[in-house]
């Protein structure tokens, strides 16, 4: 893993470098959906990145929820846990992908973008990082669901929904990043030249 800059590294960045985005410049967000060269890959890894949207915005609001009295421990545990459980694997098994696929593939593409991948492959185990944090505050705050003491549920849940909140700000900013230097790539060599067509 590349060490970045503090201004560069997940936690801090606001978006990729001005010289990184050279492409998204030609091809703008408004433009991909009906873009010829946006094929079968783009749209499904795209869906992807929309789910794990949804489903973090599904978690968070659920904790919320939870929090303000409308969930029951047991109705919001049941609900929670394989949510949470999937949220998790899924993100794990589609950075691997990325990394020992995806990534390679495009930055042999196009060398001036090798930093962003590195950028990207950084945020990668600070993400990883921060989901092993996640599962073990959610692990202590469904345990302490099973008791009866509500001073340690409050704060079990005060300290997940915390958590949760910096995993979810992180991973909002990567998906956006990662989109910004993919897509684009995407629509200006076509999926075929790329070798993807068809994964």
């Amino acid at each position: 893993m590349t060490e970045l800059p503090a201004d560069l590294r997940i936690e801090h960045r606001k978006q990729l470098p001005d010289d990184l985005l050279f492409l998204i410049e030609k091809y703008p967000r408004e433009t991909w959906d009906g873009h010829a060269n946006l094929g079968e890959m783009a749209r499904f890894w795209l869906q992807r990145h929309d789910m794990f949207r949804e489903l973090s915005g599904m978690l968070q609001g659920s904790v919320g929820e939870y929090r303000e009295g409308q969930l029951s421990p047991v109705d919001f545990a049941q609900w929670f846990a394989p949510r949470l459980r999937f949220f998790l694997q899924q993100l794990h098994g589609h950075h691997q992908i990325e990394d020992l696929h995806y990534f390679p593939v495009f930055a042999k593409a196009e060398r001036r973008l090798q930093r962003g991948f590195d950028i990207l492959d950084s945020d990668h185990h600070v993400i990883h990082e921060a989901l092993e944090r996640n599962s073990e505050k959610a692990r202590a705050f469904l345990m302490s669901l099973q008791e009866q003491d509500s001073d340690r549920q409050r704060f079990a849940a005060d300290a997940y929904a915390d958590e949760n909140a910096g995993l979810i700000e992180m991973l909002t900013r990567h998906l956006a990043d990662e989109e910004d230097l993919i897509v684009p790539l995407i629509l200006d060599r076509g999926e075929d030249n790329l070798g993807l067509a068809g994964g």
